[in-house]
């Protein structure tokens, strides 16, 4: 992973645009709870592409420098990581934001992979056939939805056996931001790892372009 080299370029303009603040949540919100490495694992990667002293200015800006110091250990506000989001995409370019919440959702299903599913799963799943190890990772992905999902109400289907195709919906995704990526990466590294890998990701609905729904489609299959 590249270290720091585009704050080197964009230091200044990220630091202004960071003490800009990146807006706030209505405490009328109604609060629902999320996985803890929505905000964790999203520290790791902002460090790991510019460094962990803007990090630390990003966190800062969405009141989330605690989390840094002292990672949460259990589920969390979703409001915070709906401020981070908002934080990494009011200060970085858009192609930069959206490289930072794919590198998060990547670290996020890496850590999962390793500490949320079962060893035999994981030696089992791969050795089916990858519309059946589809359809129960999919089925085990709606149990824990709350992991990536909040408030949101999730779903997921699989159709076909010779090319699978899974799709997962969020409605009301709380953390929907343009194209998803941090969602799109969660999933893809879960389905690539342990599905039979992933050829094609798609998002033809977002919430984050006004619509009630995001929809990730993902093609089952070498490649990818």
């Amino acid at each position: 992973m590249r270290s720091s080299e585009p704050a080197v370029t964009a230091g200044h303009g990220i630091s202004a645009s960071v003490r800009r603040g990146a807006g706030t949540i209505s405490s009328a919100t109604p609060v629902a709870r999320i996985g803890p490495n929505a905000v964790i694992q999203t520290g790791h990667a902002l460090a790991a592409v510019y460094g962990r002293d803007v990090a630390r200015l990003i966190y800062e800006s969405a009141g989330l420098a605690h989390h840094l110091d002292h990672p949460p250990q259990d589920m969390i506000d979703e409001r915070e990581p709906i401020r981070l989001f908002a934080a990494i995409r009011k200060t970085l370019p858009a192609a930069e934001a959206d490289r930072v919440l794919a590198e998060a959702g990547h670290r996020t299903a890496h850590y999962i992979l390793e500490y949320r599913i079962p060893l035999n799963a994981r030696r089992l799943l791969p050795r089916l056939p990858p519309a059946v190890s589809a359809r129960l990772l999919a089925f085990a992905i709606t149990r824990h939805a709350w992991t990536f999902a909040g408030s949101g109400r999730f779903s997921a289907s699989v159709s076909g056996w010779t090319r699978p195709v899974v799709t997962l919906t969020i409605r009301d995704n709380p953390l929907a931001t343009p194209g998803c990526p941090w969602h799109g990466a969660v999933f893809k590294r879960l389905f690539a790892t342990l599905a039979g890998g992933v050829s094609t990701v798609r998002h033809p609905h977002c919430c984050a372009k006004g619509e009630g729904q995001c929809v990730t489609e993902l093609v089952i299959g070498a490649g990818g």
